[in-house]
């Protein structure tokens, strides 16, 4: 039965630290692959502006060409909204009846997992993998059953900084894939 990692998130747009934590995941927490789920509405950050869900879509496939284990998921976007990760693990157990979800998260979602929707059916059905964030110490012995850290290590880069980037026009190189850096500047995005 693979094991997929499910990694939530807005990805406004999807950079190269997502993908090199996805990278370092896939060995940590031994998957099979990376499902970058890209969430039209987080529960907690309603009233963001958010770009377009298809262009964020588009994005992080090409940001995931070349990443034979990794693959960009619409699958919350028929989903209702806000997007609560009960319910898109519900949906994916129900369609990929032969795959293992596990969720992964970072330590800023994790002091907050009891504020989510129904945490407690996600801790009894899923194995859930914590990676550090900067600013969010952790405490692995304070952990459920079937909760563990992945030591990751911190690593750089912010939707928030290439967004930052776009605005005051400065380059992004390093910052994204150069496909990503290209879908921006054709499409005019964040301006």
């Amino acid at each position: 039965m693979p094991k997929i990692g499910i990694f939530g998130g807005s990805f406004n747009p999807v950079h190269n630290g997502h993908i090199e934590l996805a990278r370092r995941l896939l060995t940590l927490a031994g998957l099979d692959e990376i499902w970058f789920v890209v969430s039209p509405q987080n529960p907690f950050k309603q009233g963001e502006p958010l770009l377009d869900d298809h262009l964020r879509l588009r994005m992080v496939e090409l940001a995931l060409e070349g990443e034979p284990r990794m693959k960009a998921s619409d699958c919350e976007f028929s989903l209702p909204r806000p997007s609560y990760m009960w319910l898109t693990l519900q949906s994916l157990s129900q369609t990929y009846p032969d795959c293992k979800f596990v969720l992964l998260i970072g330590a800023d979602n994790w002091v907050r997992f009891t504020e989510w929707r129904a945490w407690r059916d996600i801790l009894a059905s899923h194995r859930v993998v914590v990676y550090p964030r900067e600013g969010t110490p952790l405490d692995p012995s304070t952990f459920p059953p079937g909760v563990t850290l992945a030591d990751t290590g911190l690593i750089p880069g912010s939707s928030t900084e290439v967004r930052r980037r776009i605005v005051s026009g400065r380059s992004l190189a390093g910052l994204v894939p150069p496909a990503v850096a290209r879908f921006i500047k054709e499409n005019k995005l964040y301006l």
